[in-house]
């Protein structure tokens, strides 16, 4: 069983180094490529202020988030819930960085780079020379984004697993998958109600019909078969 965390955040600016802190992180759980129905989510108090250009990204005020968790009080769900899983992360630099620097500012472990599966760079390399940001990945696969008015962790994170299987050229993604898949293990244990067998003997008119054709052939190689046999047999025979 291959298990994947599909993984976004959402943060105050572009660099932990300059201050900026994480106010959103998303994770969705995949199991042999499909969604298993778990998720991570939580919103994240920044302990700081945040700048109007960021806001316009996410739509998450300083206010808003001063209501929810810090960081540090929710790492320990955080990390169980990635456990040791390969992490699925479109620009994982970025996200990387920023969770680094949040695991350190806890006494935490960073998280190794080698870890991080960079759907960015698996795009780029299918798709050289064009945009391959998440919008214009959903476009292209036909993924349905249009409830991403504002950048949101979990809801990237749905789309994104759905992108991925395309770009890895696995099976068709969709988030409905798993009820498909509980519908179809359900179907396994019910009971068939066999059918009673077709009659396939041929009717007196059918059987009447194909004498009657037989009977316009010349020399058919059935019968000539049969009569070599015939003759075989009775030479052993007299032998």
């Amino acid at each position: 069983m291959l298990r994947e965390i599909v993984l976004d955040t959402e943060t105050t600016g572009l660099d932990p180094a300059d201050g900026h802190r994480i106010v959103e992180i998303g994770a969705v759980e995949l199991v042999d490529h499909l969604p298993s129905g778990a998720t991570f989510h939580r919103y994240l108090n920044p302990e700081r202020d945040m700048p109007i250009e960021a806001e316009r990204v996410h739509g998450l005020s300083a206010a808003f988030l001063a209501r929810h968790p810090r960081f540090a009080e929710i790492v320990e769900e955080f990390l169980a819930f990635i456990a040791d899983s390969p992490l699925v992360i479109h620009n994982a630099s970025f996200d990387l960085r920023f969770l680094n620097a949040e695991l350190v500012r806890c006494g935490r472990e960073p998280l190794p780079p080698g870890r991080a599966i960079d759907t960015l760079l698996l795009a780029q390399r299918k798709f050289p020379g064009q945009s391959n940001s998440l919008d214009a990945l959903c476009r292209r696969f036909g993924v349905d984004a249009s409830q991403r008015q504002l950048h949101g962790a979990l809801l990237d994170s749905e789309l994104l697993a759905e992108v991925y299987l395309h770009l890895i050229g696995g099976r068709q993604a969709a988030l409905g998958l798993e009820p498909t898949r509980r519908t179809l293990q359900g179907a396994r244990g019910t009971r068939r109600v066999h059918r009673p067998p077709r009659p396939h003997a041929p009717t007196a008119e059918e059987l009447a019909a194909h004498r009657a054709f037989l009977a316009t052939l010349e020399s058919p190689l059935w019968l000539e078969e049969a009569a070599t046999a015939d003759r075989f047999g009775k030479s052993e025979e007299n032998g």
